[in-house]
């Protein structure tokens, strides 16, 4: 049975990658520092499941870091610990240093060296499409010069460069993904999906940054995790892999489409109207990948319909009200990222 190691695993994308991991037959531990966007509620169907454990380590913490791999063995580790939202880089970009470069540059460290003493391991990296920037036409391939806009992006697009060189001057066996804005269950309700369903549902107003204009690509959150697997499994040690949906979609279009879809569900009170807001600094207008070479060499491509996977999101959270009071109010309700 392959050992497998998921850092951030009580977060959005980490907590549903353990499930599919966990579905195949993997044994999963999951290193998690456990921070405001971490949430066991994330992980409570996992709880007492045999091939799942959970450690609480900061990636910062070398040592105990270190000893977790060393002890577990892991023939895989996908590292998804970060810290993701663009407006709270804004408002404190020292975070987002520490966990997305600093503690990366201590997981690769301890990994070149558990990577002889493993042949066959492998490091999964995930990042983000935002290290490409404003994509105003056409769509990013992997060749695509970084271009990050916020200190979020910036984060990111060093940690991708840190992997890369450690693939060329110590030959670790390393990947990295780019990934399009996920959607899905157990999304953190700062992000602009499960905000707005949240808002729907308590009858509050629904904010859209400056004209809704911005244009971001959708990929349902299962499709993204298969991949990665596939990646894992497939995937040729050193290179660049983007995963998307070709489907963009702005802001505003989202939105409407959330009410429509609540609309059918439930009864929606008066206060549910969109609400043009201040845009945040440095936003991107469009982030649109090319995922061809996914798609060419690994024959991976989305399964999920843009509405059914926004439909089963809404019910998802519907049926999951517990959810939200697992999280801060303060964390669903507070602007950030203005200066």
């Amino acid at each position: 049975m392959h050992k497998i190691i998921v850092t951030g695993g009580l977060g959005f994308i980490g907590s549903n990658l353990i499930k599919l991991l966990l579905k195949n037959k993997f044994n999963v531990t999951n290193i998690d520092k456990v921070t405001y966007s971490s949430n066991f509620y994330n992980t409570k169907e996992f709880h007492g499941h045999k091939n799942y454990k959970f450690i609480k380590c900061d990636l910062n913490d070398k040592l105990k870091l270190g000893k977790i791999i060393y002890k577990f063995k892991p023939a895989g580790i996908f590292n998804l610990a970060a810290e993701t939202h663009v407006d709270r880089s804004i408002d404190e970009p020292a975070s987002f240093i520490n966990s997305n470069i600093v503690g990366v540059f201590n997981l690769l460290e301890i990994f070149r060296d558990y990577s002889k003493f493993n042949k066959k391991t492998k490091l999964i990296h995930i990042s983000t499409d935002e290290v490409y920037g404003d994509i105003l036409k056409g769509r990013s391939n992997e060749n695509f010069p970084y271009r990050p806009s916020s200190p979020y992006a910036a984060s990111k697009a060093s940690s991708d460069h840190l992997v890369s060189s450690y693939v060329r001057t110590y030959g670790i066996p390393a990947i990295v993904t780019n990934c399009s804005n996920n959607y899905g269950p157990k999304q953190h309700p700062e992000k602009l999906i499960p905000k707005l369903i949240y808002n729907i549902l308590n009858n509050k107003s629904l904010p859209i940054y400056g004209n809704g204009k911005n244009s971001r690509e959708w990929i349902y959150v299962d499709d993204h995790c298969e991949a990665l697997v596939k990646v894992y499994k497939k995937g040729r040690v050193g290179e660049f892999y983007n995963i998307g949906s070709n489907k963009n979609f702005n802001n505003l279009e989202i939105c409407k489409s959330l009410i429509k879809i609540a609309k059918e569900q439930i009864k929606i009170g008066t206060k549910v109207k969109i609400k043009f807001v201040k845009d945040r600094p440095g936003h991107d207008v469009r982030y649109a990948l090319d995922s061809k070479k996914i798609f060419n060499e690994l024959n991976w491509k989305t399964k999920m319909n843009f509405n059914t996977g926004l439909e089963k999101t809404f019910l998802w959270y519907l049926l999951n009200n517990n959810y939200y009071k697992s999280v801060s109010k303060n964390d669903i309700v507070k602007r950030i990222g203005k200066i």
